[in-house]
């Protein structure tokens, strides 16, 4: 476990599948993530039981409050490459009465320590919509930099939007 000031980074369990079927669920939640196709709660449990256990290539934790312990978000570097040290990272909170109170900030922070203390990254990079305000300022708070922009390369609610990639090398990481 991997513990801050206000969060735990741990291990996804069994019994998690319901939250994340209940923030999958949730338009609001999921506003500026690509949701796929809906599922039923037992799609999701049967997913989430069939997934590989963390491993260099993909580490995916649960962010709990440390205070009451409860699980309110997702947070995971994906693809990561020994070769080039590389890895792109994952975030959400689906408890939204946890959204701009610092878990988000603190969570990144977390894994991306993480990252390059324990698997020697020497970059993490990830994938913004443009119009999302509140993660691109939670990755500024870390010391994620911009560092390109697909153009009308993410649609909601019929309207194109820019994703922004960004990036962030150890010495950029901000306490």
């Amino acid at each position: 476990m991997l513990n801050g000031t206000r969060v735990r980074l741990r291990p996804m369990e069994p019994g998690d599948a319901e939250a994340l079927w209940r923030w999958n669920s949730d338009p609001e939640v999921m506003r500026w993530l690509d949701s796929g196709y809906p599922e039923s709660l037992a799609q999701l449990v049967a997913r989430h039981e069939a997934r590989d256990r963390n491993s260099f290539e993909r580490v995916l934790l649960g962010v709990e409050t440390l205070d009451e312990g409860r699980l309110i978000g997702l947070v995971g570097l994906r693809d990561a490459e020994p070769e080039t040290g590389d890895a792109e990272l994952d975030i959400y909170l689906g408890e939204k009465d946890t959204w701009g109170r610092g878990y988000a900030t603190e969570a990144t922070r977390l894994i991306c320590r993480y990252g390059f203390d324990q698997m020697r990254l020497h970059r993490i990079t990830l994938w913004v919509v443009e119009a999302n305000a509140g993660a691109r300022r939670v990755y500024e708070k870390v010391g994620f930099v911009e560092e390109g922009k697909a153009r009308e390369a993410f649609r909601r609610d019929g309207t194109w939007h820019d994703v922004i990639m960004m990036g962030l090398l150890e010495s950029d990481l901000l306490d």
